[in-house]
């Protein structure tokens, strides 16, 4: 179990190095808005995941193991990356921060296809629920120290560090996930992997598609969360706006935000051994919207940090509840025999179109302004939450 909290802790490290804090940066250097949210784009390698997943499972890069080799390579490439973006500037640089960040952003992803497949093959299916908690707890704790903490020291009084030096330092915490992946050992497996490379890409993809409802069911991953995602895409440079301090948005964006998240999560969890997966997407998808529109407030009260605090309150229970329906509901959906790239193919899909659509969310601020943004972003989640009145009679009753 510590294994899987210190290799979430490694797979969620990069996910705010090349989105809130990249963005925050390039908000502090006056980059024009339009422009930040085309970095929104940088993400499109988590949704492109499932084209290169049957790689991971063919193929054993040298002696360390199949899952873990991979892992080794990616830390190290990502620590290199990283380390080379510490050392740009926005103003001169930004075309080669930009292709620098889809470069992180796909090691992170291979990273990840990885990680998820050697979590579900290290543990039982009885370690299977508090490991993925786990894994969730790692990731959460590094976006804080990469998001929230990071942000907070650039500039400050404390230990007042350049942007530059937070991605140097980042790429130095890098180095818990390649050591923990070093003396980690490699999961010992019932069934071989797949013979031939045309084996791994097409039987996952052969057993998914003929499901019934199986074209329902993908329309229903790509919507769900797509209006949640498109706000949270701007919410850094939204705060920058505002008038929030580094400081500000440290502490109460980051790390209240971190402990509502743990706390919506930890509510998810036992909602849903209650009322199922089924009946929770609906609660949580009604109250994600809602706490999405409620940033919109924020616009009328300006940079007064006690209504700040109570809209990131809501937003992260809300959406640490919704994500974990979400993320219970896809790992239902794989079969255990292509785990490793079915749930890269669900990853891929509920992230593509939010990634995709991201990169016009600046846009439509400049167009709407801020709160107007806001509201679309809630009214943008309904055909998602409408479509779970078709879902039931497609799944499985372990998963409703």
């Amino acid at each position: 179990m510590l294994i899987i909290l210190l290799l979430g802790f490694s797979s969620g490290l990069p996910l705010a190095l090349t989105g809130g804090t990249l963005k925050t940066w390039l908000s502090r250097e006056h980059v024009d808005i339009g422009t930040i949210g085309y970095f929104s784009w940088v993400g499109i390698a988590y949704s492109l995941k499932f084209l290169w997943s049957p790689l991971l499972d063919r193929y054993t890069l040298f002696k360390a193991g199949r899952r873990r080799s991979w892992m080794i390579v990616t830390q190290v490439a990502l620590m290199g990356c990283l380390l080379f973006l510490g050392t740009l500037n926005p103003l001169n640089n930004l075309s080669l921060m930009a292709a620098m960040a889809v470069l992180i952003a796909f090691f992170s992803a291979t990273q990840d296809i990885a990680i998820d497949a050697y979590r579900r093959e290290l543990l039982s299916n009885e370690e299977l629920g508090l490991g993925s908690s786990l894994n969730i707890y790692g990731y959460r704790i590094a976006m804080l120290i990469s998001g929230g903490a990071g942000i907070g020291l650039v500039g400050s009084t404390f230990w007042p560090i350049t942007w530059g030096q937070l991605y140097f330092l980042m790429a130095g915490f890098m180095a818990i996930g390649l050591i923990t992946t070093i003396f980690a050992p490699e999961p010992k497996l019932d069934t071989p992997p797949p013979k031939t490379l045309l084996q791994a890409v097409v039987d996952p993809f052969a057993e998914f598609l003929k499901r019934p409802g199986a074209g329902y069911i993908l329309s229903f991953v790509l919507l769900f969360k797509i209006g949640d995602a498109l706000a949270g895409s701007l919410l850094n440079p939204f705060y920058v706006e505002m008038g929030f301090s580094n400081a500000d948005i440290g502490l109460i964006a980051k790390t209240f935000g971190f402990a509502s998240s743990l706390i919506g999560m930890f509510l998810g969890g036992i909602a849903i051994f209650y009322i199922g997966i089924y009946r929770s997407l609906w609660v949580f998808g009604i109250l994600q919207a809602i706490s999405t529109a409620a940033f919109a407030i924020l616009t009328y009260t300006g940079n007064q940090l006690v209504p700040f605090a109570a809209v990131i309150v809501l937003e992260d229970i809300s959406t640490g509840m919704a994500t974990s329906a979400f993320v219970a509901f896809m790992a239902a959906l794989t079969n255990k025999k292509y785990t490793a790239t079915q749930y890269a193919i669900l990853s891929s899909v509920a992230t593509l179109g939010r990634t995709f659509f991201s990169g016009f969310a600046g846009d439509i601020v400049k167009h709407f302004g801020w709160a107007n943004f806001f509201f679309i972003c809630a009214l943008i989640a309904i055909p998602g939450l409408l479509m779970l009145i078709g879902m039931k009679k497609y799944h499985t009753d372990q998963a409703v």
